[in-house]
């Protein structure tokens, strides 16, 4: 379940994937198989060849993008999530969710 965002957010990061722009969307999450993650980063981009390489770039594995039409993204979690919104100049983002160590 996602929260600490607004429906404005979400439309945004919406249509920057849909404009096939690696776009990047950090909310409050919590889920059973990751008890120490409070927060995840969704970066889409509705160019899976763009998506797949941008994966790449970063050392994740392409196979973890979920393939989820017309949104496909890939979730960063914790110490990875951290180091690519720093590497990204995403502040903002960081300073809201509590991401600075």
């Amino acid at each position: 379940m996602a929260f600490g965002i607004t429906r404005e957010e979400l439309n945004q990061w919406k249509q920057a994937v849909t404009r096939e722009e690696i776009a990047y969307l950090t909310h409050y999450w919590l889920d059973p198989r990751f008890p120490g993650a409070k927060t995840v980063t969704k970066v889409g981009c509705a160019n899976r060849v763009k998506l797949v390489d941008w994966c790449v770039a970063n050392g994740l594995n392409p196979a973890y993008i979920h393939d989820r039409p017309p949104f496909p993204h890939f979730d960063l979690i914790g110490s990875k999530q951290k180091e690519i919104l720093k590497k990204e100049g995403l502040w903002e983002q960081l300073e809201r969710f509590h991401l600075l160590d």
